[in-house]
């Protein structure tokens, strides 16, 4: 089935630092008003602990309780679900985005590129693949945090195109203004929608952060800016005909350079 509105819920959200099953009983709160109301649910990066460096304590496994209940929370609210988490597996900790579609079937992207300011590569297995999700007509890149500095990676191509792309992120504070700005560009040089969730409120290493969640149009313009320092859940449609119409009347993907990412 394809659809040209698709509607997608931006979950920004405190997180109780490392305590995975207190933060499933949180959003499973925020997110039951959105049953029947919503096609797709973004929530934050690490969305169980905050951004811990402590994964050999905190992972879980992909058979575990937390890809359950989202497992769950999917079906039950008849949307796709996705966030970041830790996850073990192969006796490596990953960074890990979790699409689980409504009907429980699940996709997955290990973060490519780990924030070495906090540690995060002496902790964690970086990913080695991109993913691009076919959901409902729309063809969607989910990415985590740190990848939004990387253009290349984020580039729109004709080999593997997309209509939107989704961030979820632990953004702080004092860096918000990039935040802003890179995901408005990311938008307008890749002509798609750019979804960004981040936390807000302060994490187990007393950094704060603001929030500043946003939905783009293809020309950088803001469709939804949640209110900073704020927790709240709201939903915005997207047309994928409004972005055809754009693509066509502007077609700068054409004319973008050729190359081979190695990864």
């Amino acid at each position: 089935m394809s659809m040209d509105l698709l509607r997608v819920s931006l979950v920004q959200s405190s997180l109780h630092w490392e305590e995975p099953a207190r933060n499933r009983v949180h959003f499973e709160h925020l997110l039951a008003p959105l049953a029947g109301t919503t096609d797709l649910i973004v929530l934050p990066e690490m969305f169980t602990t905050g951004f811990t460096m402590r994964p050999t304590d905190l992972a879980e496994t992909m058979d575990g309780k937390t890809v359950d209940w989202m497992q769950q929370q999917a079906s039950k609210l008849g949307a796709a679900l996705v966030g970041s988490m830790v996850i073990e597996e192969n006796k490596a900790f990953y960074n890990r985005l979790i699409w689980v579609f409504p009907n429980g079937s699940i996709q997955h992207y290990d973060k490519r590129h780990l924030f070495s300011m906090a540690q995060e590569p002496n902790h964690y297995t970086a990913g080695n693949e991109s993913l691009t999700i076919d959901y409902l007509g729309w063809k969607i890149c989910p990415q985590i945090c740190y990848d939004l500095r990387f253009p290349v990676f984020s580039r729109n191509t004709k080999e593997t195109p997309y209509d939107l792309a989704i961030y979820v992120a632990n953004w702080p504070e004092v860096r918000n203004y990039p935040w802003r700005v890179l995901l408005a560009a990311r938008a307008i040089e890749n002509q798609c929608f750019v979804v960004g969730v981040n936390r807000v409120g302060l994490d187990g290493n007393n950094i704060d952060h603001s929030g500043d969640s946003r939905l783009f149009d293809p020309k950088g313009q803001e469709i939804l800016s949640l209110p900073a320092h704020t927790e709240l859940v709201e939903t915005a449609g997207i047309s994928l005909a409004e972005l055809t119409r754009f693509r066509a009347k502007f077609p700068v993907l054409n004319d973008a350079d050729n190359f081979t990412l190695h990864l």
